[in-house]
């Protein structure tokens, strides 16, 4: 990264020379409650979380300023859909009204320079790969039915098409609810870990849980692919959004992101 300052809302992480990338944080924009955190103005990216479309928009900006170059997000459906975009949405991104999705999918692929790529997470993992070397990034939204589904592994098979080696590839996991927090029906636990084992995990009750981040972690690994895991639980952390926390509390929240770019 070749700026060493640490804007508001933002979480760097380092992927090598020619790519920034960074995860935002709740805080650092401009959402009241229920979309705010207690470092001040939300910075939710989410269009479908009841927020108000002209105050996303403003986030949006603020997120792109923060990355130097125009963000493309997607509509994420759970699934393992990877879009890849280029110059033509560079431009369309670069708009003074851009466009609020480059499409359904749950993995974004570019090798354009000056294109951000977003992922939204209130809960789920976002990850962020590069090759520094090819000049090719992505992001991708690990839900439980993304680990299921091999999201993170369908991303990087698009990356190595487009050149990138999975030895050189550096991957980061962002901000999500960690295996102590997240609670699911030991049904859902075994269903989860008989794909990947990795993902077991039992929670500070007792009680059955998942651990995503580490079924990541795992998948990842097994590609051959290192990864740099951000230990923010965002059920445990009031500065990051998190969906279950707001609905244990009748409440709605907001949506993080991992945003990359070549520079």
């Amino acid at each position: 990264m070749s700026d060493t300052r640490t804007p508001a809302g933002v979480h760097p992480v380092d992927l090598g020379d020619g790519v920034h990338a960074f995860f935002t944080t709740g805080g650092g924009g401009v959402s009241p409650d229920p979309w705010a955190t207690p470092a001040g103005g939300g910075l939710n990216l989410g269009l479908n979380v009841s927020d108000d479309a002209d105050r996303v928009a403003v986030n949006r900006s603020l997120a792109a300023e923060r990355l130097g170059a125009p963000v493309a997000f997607a509509t994420q459906v759970h699934g393992d859909r990877v879009l890849e975009l280029g110059p033509a949405e560079r431009t369309r991104w670069a708009a003074h009204r851009p466009p609020a999705s480059a499409g359904e999918a749950d993995a974004l692929v570019t090798a354009e320079r000056g294109l951000g790529l977003g992922i939204l997470v209130a809960d789920c993992v976002p990850v962020l790969l590069a090759d520094p070397v090819a000049r090719v990034v992505g992001v991708a939204h690990a839900g439980r039915n993304g680990v299921l589904a091999g999201v993170v592994h369908r991303a990087l098979d698009t990356l190595v098409a487009r050149g990138a080696d999975p030895a050189r590839v550096r991957a980061a996991i962002g901000p999500a609810v960690c295996g102590k927090c997240y609670e699911v029906p030991a049904a859902m636990r075994d269903e989860v870990a008989a794909a990947e084992p990795a993902t077991y995990a039992t929670t500070n009750e007792g009680t059955p849980g998942l651990d995503l981040p580490a079924g990541v972690v795992a998948q990842l690994a097994a590609r051959g692919v290192e990864a740099t895991r951000v230990k923010r639980c965002t059920l445990e952390d009031p500065d990051l959004f998190s969906h279950r926390r707001a609905s244990a509390t009748g409440t709605t929240t907001g949506r993080q992101a991992g945003i990359i770019a070549l520079i």
